[in-house]
């Protein structure tokens, strides 16, 4: 599993220091209620890229208390946040997953992963035989308001390493073309989140959000972005 050689740790730090840790009880909350909805039963969870840990330790607050939760972790920066957050059934690994790994799980989580790998075609084929499940969670970052603001792309590429960027429908026929079987999928609004709603050009693309997503969601999606994508496969 390769991450973009120009983007390095230092450079996410800057622009991301908490790894994601603000948004993670949000996220845990999308994925748990993925979870129950099709009566999943998961003894061990690995998420793949998981940052500071702060997902799984949330989902371990929720789930099963005979349930083990793994991180993997190729940022020696993030393991040290994340190792702070382990215990008896949390543990983390500085460890590329797709590399000399012989552990199984019933579940694994790719949360907000797959853009920013170089190879995430190969990557993925690499994991289909390690668990059963899979959830993962796209941005959808090819939309028309980001086409038609020539900086939006480039500017998630500085800031965040995004090396790939999705629609619904691009998302969902690549996770079909590498054979996966996709259970379910469900759309999340980031941009509601409340550090994302505090710029102006934020405020002004939350309205049409809000009034033209219960009667049009697709639509509302592929023009003002501002979404992710929730799959489960298997």
């Amino acid at each position: 599993m390769k991450i973009g050689e120009m983007y390095t740790d230092g450079q996410y730090l800057k622009h991301n220091p908490t790894w994601d840790a603000d948004d993670a009880a949000w996220k845990a909350d999308q994925i748990f209620a993925l979870i129950q909805k099709h009566g999943l039963r998961p003894v061990s969870v690995c998420e793949v890229g998981c940052g500071s840990g702060e997902i799984l330790r949330q989902l371990q607050l929720k789930m099963d208390k005979n349930c083990t939760f793994t991180g993997y972790e190729v940022s020696p920066q993030a393991i040290e946040l994340a190792n702070q957050r382990s215990n008896e059934r949390l543990t983390f690994r500085l460890q590329d997953i797709s590399e000399k790994c012989e552990s199984a799980y019933d579940l694994i989580l790719l949360i907000d992963l797959i853009e920013h790998l170089e190879d995430y075609f190969e990557f993925l084929r690499i994991l289909k035989e390690k668990s059963p499940y899979k959830i993962l969670h796209i941005p959808l970052e090819m939309f028309v308001m980001a086409v038609l603001y020539p900086r939006f792309h480039q500017g998630q590429r500085e800031k965040v390493g995004h090396l790939h960027y999705f629609s619904k429908d691009t998302a969902l026929q690549m996770i079909r073309d590498l054979g996966y079987e996709i259970v379910d999928f469900t759309y999340t609004k980031g941009y509601s989140l409340p550090h994302h709603t505090n710029g102006i050009k934020d405020k002004i693309l939350g309205i049409p959000r809000r009034l033209l997503y219960p009667v049009m969601p697709d639509l509302t999606v592929r023009m003002f972005g501002g979404y992710s994508l929730l799959v489960l496969v298997k």
